[in-house]
């Protein structure tokens, strides 16, 4: 059975933070008691601090995404968990600057409480605070759930948009309209064909026989239903289809996410890309940037997630800005 490579004692996740610390020295700076990352580096004028954070095991979100251009902090949690609000008010502390904090939020139960909870401390200390909320997840829209839409891919645009208009001395108002239209304008769908290893027993942590999940969740959570699996290009054909129709109005201009859920190689993810590239022309729908590769990944699971942000144009800019973070691939990102 082919168990993971974690340490002896049960918790993988403290040895891991202090391993990427480690490999990325030059951007970011760990600090204990409570555990949390900092950037060391920032855009001078940047007024607005970024907090991120929550469960390990969607590497690299959040820490990758630590640095100049993007998040000032981050607060890891367990695997799946979400991280307690004590490391989140320690991450949001040495994040803040003049203006405040900005909370980037996936939107889950524990993440939404904890960081809650920080923020009400926060205010008590005389540091204004305010949550974007990333619900992008179209898998679990019109669920009779009190969360509603799962937080996933998307977040990595609504993190990368932000992170642009902070340096640009963006206020903290400002920042939270900017992020709360960002999440609002983006949709995200996943497929699983292999669930994720199980640390306990070395196996999948569930079965498909054969069959794709189809809506499933970056915590392993089931989809609704299994379904036969299609040709790729009908698949992604189907996930296009349901990500335009979940979309709210706008215009012809997409950003699009094309996101490994931890065991899918590069080259299927390529392929991938290029389908949706050609799927969204089809439809006149104008690709004003694409991400490939495993941002949000859940764990080793085999699959994949598409994204889909109706872009507008004053955020055309922020997408193109220059990072200077462990995971995102290029300085600035390709748009054409």
């Amino acid at each position: 059975m082919p168990f993971p490579f974690h340490p002896a004692a049960d918790d993988p996740v403290p040895t891991a933070v202090r391993g990427f610390a480690r490999a990325h020295a030059d951007l970011v700076e760990l600090r204990e008691d409570p555990i949390h990352l900092v950037a060391r580096h920032r855009a001078p004028g940047r007024r607005t601090g970024l907090v991120s954070g929550g469960g390990s095991g969607h590497e690299p979100l959040h820490a990758g995404f630590l640095g100049r251009g993007m998040l000032d902090a981050v607060a890891p949690g367990p695997v799946f968990t979400s991280p307690h609000n004590k490391a989140v008010l320690h991450a949001s502390r040495a994040a803040a600057g003049p203006e405040g904090v900005i909370h980037v939020v996936k939107n889950y139960t524990g993440d939404r409480i904890n960081f809650g909870i920080a923020a009400e401390r926060l205010r008590m200390e005389g540091i204004d605070v305010r949550r974007v909320l990333v619900d992008d997840d179209l898998a679990t829209d019109g669920l009779d759930t009190a969360t509603g839409r799962r937080g996933t891919g998307a977040t990595v645009v609504v993190e990368k948009i932000l992170g642009a208009a902070a340096d640009t001395g963006a206020g903290l108002e400002e920042l939270a309209t900017l992020g709360a239209e960002v999440a609002a304008a983006s949709r995200s769908l996943a497929v699983a064909s292999r669930a994720q290893t199980s640390a306990r027993t070395g196996e999948p942590a569930f079965a498909l026989d054969g069959e794709l999940d189809y809506g499933v969740g970056i915590h392993g959570e089931r989809a609704r239903a299994s379904i036969p699996r299609p040709p790729t290009e009908d698949l992604v054909e189907r996930m296009l289809d349901e990500i335009l129709a979940g979309l709210p109005e706008g215009g012809d201009d997409c950003v699009l996410v094309v996101n490994g859920m931890g065991g899918t190689a590069l080259l299927e993810l390529y392929v991938l890309a290029e389908l949706a590239s050609a799927g969204l022309a089809s439809r006149g729908i104008d690709r004003a940037g694409l991400l490939v590769g495993t941002f949000v990944p859940a764990l080793d699971m085999a699959g994949f997630s598409l994204t889909l942000t109706r872009m507008q144009p004053s955020w055309k800019d922020h997408w193109a800005a220059p990072v200077e973070t462990a995971a995102w691939v290029r300085g600035t990102e390709e748009t054409r």
